[in-house]
C-alpha cells in the first residue's frame, strides 16, 4: 500500500516529485492527478473534460470572490486547470487533498 499524506493546507504541484499522485475530492467529483514536473500534470475524473488521464497545466485555486492563488491546490477553493491552450476548467469546491 502506498503511503499518503492529507494536505490540509493545500499543495503546490511544482514541489512534488514527478510521478507523485494527488487525489483531489471536490463537492461533485474525484480527480486523480499525476505530477509531471512544474505545473504540468495528467488529470482524470471529469466525464466530459478528462475521463481518462489527460495532459493539463495547473493554473491554481480560486475562491468565490475571485481571489486567485497561482500554482496551488487548496481545500475550500476551486481547482483551475488548462486543457490545451484555450480550455480552462474550474471545478467545484475542493473538499480534500491526499498526496501519494
Amino acid at each position: 500500500m502506498t503511503p499518503s499524506i492529507e494536505a490540509t493546507n493545500g499543495v503546490e504541484l511544482k514541489y512534488l516529485t514527478p510521478g507523485s499522485q494527488v487525489d483531489v475530492e471536490t463537492k461533485s467529483r474525484h480527480y486523480l492527478i499525476e505530477a509531471l514536473g512544474g505545473n504540468a500534470m495528467r488529470i482524470s475524473g471529469h466525464p466530459q473534460f478528462c475521463p481518462n488521464p489527460t495532459l493539463a497545466e495547473l493554473q491554481g485555486s480560486a475562491d468565490e470572490v475571485g481571489r486567485f492563488i497561482v500554482g496551488r491546490i487548496e481545500p475550500g477553493k476551486h481547482l483551475v486547470f488548462l486543457l490545451g491552450k484555450d480550455s480552462p476548467v474550474t471545478t467545484s469546491e475542493v473538499v480534500s487533498i491526499r498526496v501519494h
